[in-house]
């Protein structure tokens, strides 16, 4: 449990929300603390010499003299910190006068460091504040901030008045913005700032945005989630648009394939006609009849399921933040990257239930209640093993359907990450996001090395097969060519296995633009 406190002159300490919060990150040594520090002191510089980013300039904290500040400790592979920036956007919206929220992007991840990954994960996640990069830790540590998320809050004179951890940001800050707004009243800088947003600089001449997971039908076609434009796309071996759906703009709307809406769709399995959809950012699964053309919505209604331990075992429950889809039988299991569980849907009932997980975000194998995963993001079906990316430990698991036993093939744990080829216990990933098997071998998305790599499940070695790659997020294999989603540069590859020659797909639409 995390609490907001906060103290103000003249204003007695209170705790205005308590919130469960799953799954927080923290490096290694650095313990989460039960309760936030408070007081009233001065907040300290958040300008660093990595630079900012969604602005044309630099900033001091004088600068925001007479505005409340609301400062978000994030980093972007998390989908906690990924979890809280609706609650950021509408504070943004509601207080647009008085209010700047600043990014301080404290990387867990190497990758993380650049300013051209961060760059990338804005333009991704749609965040219209200003971000200091943080790479060396520096601002995370004048503030005191053990997890990810934190926000802080710096009063219009620049002093910190509040810290607090966790998810369920607006209910827990909003209370205490009216407050300053009451106790500042006409000191409040009242200005609209505007900022050079990197959306307004972006140059992306893809078709595509952030294309993402990937499925084939017996025909050779592909259907891959074009999350970034919040659809669903059908092409051709050649490249080709055959279909499309989801309208401009996403949202959450069941209807025929030009009404339905999504919200940065991921996971893909198809069953015969249906096409089932990973709907993450909506927490759903929805389900599109090829025949019918049209979508409906089969588990989820937009909120969040959180279910920690023993709670809620044998019924029916909410995805969150569901990345990846993988159909054995009857059943589809879903990653449910939100709440770092494996949950299961009966395909003949569409109900949910959990599967594998506790719901705390650690690497711990075992019987299927008592394994712990770390925000599982991508399936791969071989036999009786159900294959789990599991990037925040930079791991691969494996579930065994039939014993129904966890472990753990490569991987150490939250903080051990790099770039090592070798034996399985030797090697390391880096937040790894997508697999697919093939021939006794498990082909890896190791997304932040920018790398496919291969691990030979029978000799226990990984190697890497191709790099050179953007945050790769699947493989996907089409006949005897294999397909990469090469999602930050916005492409769709081809890979000849026997030469690893890359070549770009030439997705062609059939109208001007397929994000319409």
């Amino acid at each position: 449990m995390r609490s907001f406190l906060k103290i103000l002159p003249c204003l007695f300490l209170t705790t205005l929300l308590a919130i469960r919060c799953p799954g927080q990150n923290k490096p290694a040594g650095q313990p989460n603390p039960s309760t936030m520090r408070t007081g009233i002191v001065n907040a300290p510089e958040i300008n660093t010499s990595y630079g900012w980013l969604n602005t044309d300039r630099s900033y001091t904290l004088k600068d925001f003299r007479g505005k409340i500040v609301l400062l978000d400790f994030w980093t972007f592979g998390c989908i906690n910190c990924q979890h809280i920036i609706p609650d950021l956007r509408r504070l943004e919206q509601e207080y647009a006068r008085e209010l700047v929220v600043i990014g301080v992007h404290s990387a867990k991840f190497q990758s993380e460091k650049t300013a051209q990954n961060i760059r990338k994960a804005i333009l991704k996640f749609g965040i219209e504040h200003p971000v200091v990069n943080d790479a060396d830790y520096q601002v995370w540590q004048a503030y005191g901030v053990r997890a990810w998320p934190t926000v802080a809050l710096v009063s219009p004179d620049g002093k910190v008045v509040g810290q607090r951890s966790g998810e369920g940001v607006y209910d827990a800050v909003k209370p205490l913005i009216d407050e300053l707004i009451g106790q500042y009243g006409g000191k409040i800088n009242r200005e609209v700032m505007a900022f050079g947003l990197e959306k307004d600089k972006e140059k992306n001449t893809s078709p595509l945005r952030f294309p993402s997971k990937m499925v084939a039908d017996e025909a050779g076609n592909v259907w891959f989630a074009d999350s970034g434009n919040n659809r669903v796309v059908k092409i051709a071996p050649d490249g080709k648009v055959l279909e499309t759906i989801g309208k401009a703009g996403g949202g959450f709307t069941d209807g025929d394939f030009a009404a339905a809406a999504f919200y940065e769709p991921h996971g893909l399995a198809l069953k015969g006609d249906l096409l089932y959809i990973a709907d993450t950012k909506n927490n759903a699964i929805r389900v599109a009849d090829l025949k019918g053309r049209h979508v409906r919505t089969v588990a989820g209604n937009g909120k969040m399921g959180y279910y920690f331990m023993g709670d809620q075992w044998g019924v029916n429950v909410l995805p969150n933040s569901p990345w990846d889809l993988q159909l054995a039988g009857d059943h589809l299991y879903i990653a449910n990257a939100g709440n770092h569980q494996v949950l299961r849907m009966d395909l003949r009932s569409n109900e949910v239930f959990r599967f594998a997980g506790t719901g705390r975000e650690a690497l711990a194998d075992g019987p299927l209640r008592e394994a712990a995963f770390n925000q599982p993001s991508g399936l791969a079906l071989a036999g009786n093993l159900l294959y789990v990316a599991d990037p925040e430990a930079s791991a691969v698991r494996a579930i065994d359907l039939d014993a129904g036993q966890v472990t753990t093939p490569v991987g150490k744990g939250l903080f051990a990450f790099g770039d090592r080829d070798g034996t399985a216990d030797e090697a390391l990933l880096q937040h790894c996001v997508g697999l697919a098997h093939r021939d006794g071998k498990l082909y890896i998305a190791d997304t932040y090395n920018g790398k496919v790599k291969v691990l030979d499940l029978a000799k226990g070695r990984v190697s890497t097969l191709v790099a050179g790659l953007n945050e790769p997020n699947d493989v996907l294999f089409v006949g005897d060519e294999m397909w990469v989603s090469d999602t930050n540069n916005h492409q769709l590859l081809k890979i000849n296995l026997r030469t690893s020659e890359k070549k770009t797909v030439e997705v062609k639409p059939e109208t001007a633009d397929i994000r319409r």
